[in-house]
């Protein structure tokens, strides 16, 4: 009897009634993100081209991020990679677990973009020398410029997710339904 209660805490813990929702999330996060990194450097050739604009204001190119976000501590060498590697496994662990407890699609959205985007970035860092960043928004001017820092679509889909998640703990929809 007390295993079966014990089971049952586990499974409540690592599966709840919107994991699925929230693994499907993750799982095409992941899916667009590695197929933009492969498309924009198997198929279009960014690294060769150096920096490609799209807009007056967004740029295409390839920059390896050895570091976490921001570009900041950058890793050198193999131990440092597989630190950054286990603090992310720890924090997807973390995040699934909350994902498990998550009543709200809202929040299981949001943890799923968070998920996806950390898996997709660490993806990367076991096949390539860093993290692929490729999208620079800046802005020009007669007498200077402004860059933005480089991402990927890992990354923007980790800013939605901390938004909805920021959204979500306002109560913001909760209030609309109070009579």
């Amino acid at each position: 009897m007390v295993d079966a209660a014990r089971g049952k805490a586990v499974r409540s813990n690592l599966w709840g009634s919107l994991s699925a929702f929230g693994l499907g999330i993750a799982v095409v996060t992941v899916f667009v993100d590695q197929a933009s990194k492969f498309w924009l450097l198997d198929v279009f050739n960014l690294e060769d081209r150096t920096r490609v604009a799209v807009a007056p204001f967004l740029d295409l190119v390839v920059i390896w991020n050895t570091g976490i976000s921001y570009g900041l501590f950058q890793e050198q060498g193999l131990s440092a990679l597989w630190a950054l590697l286990a603090f992310k496994v720890v924090a997807v662990i973390l995040l699934w677990i909350w994902l498990a407890r998550s009543s709200s699609r809202l929040t299981a959205a949001a943890l799923g973009l968070i998920i996806g985007g950390a898996v997709g970035n660490a993806v990367d860092r076991l096949h390539w020398p860093g993290v692929m960043d490729f999208v620079l928004f800046h802005v020009d001017t007669a007498h200077w410029r402004f860059n933005w820092y480089v991402f990927n679509l890992a990354d923007a889909a980790i800013v939605v997710g901390v938004f909805a998640l920021l959204y979500g703990s306002l109560g913001v929809r909760d209030a609309a339904k109070a009579p």
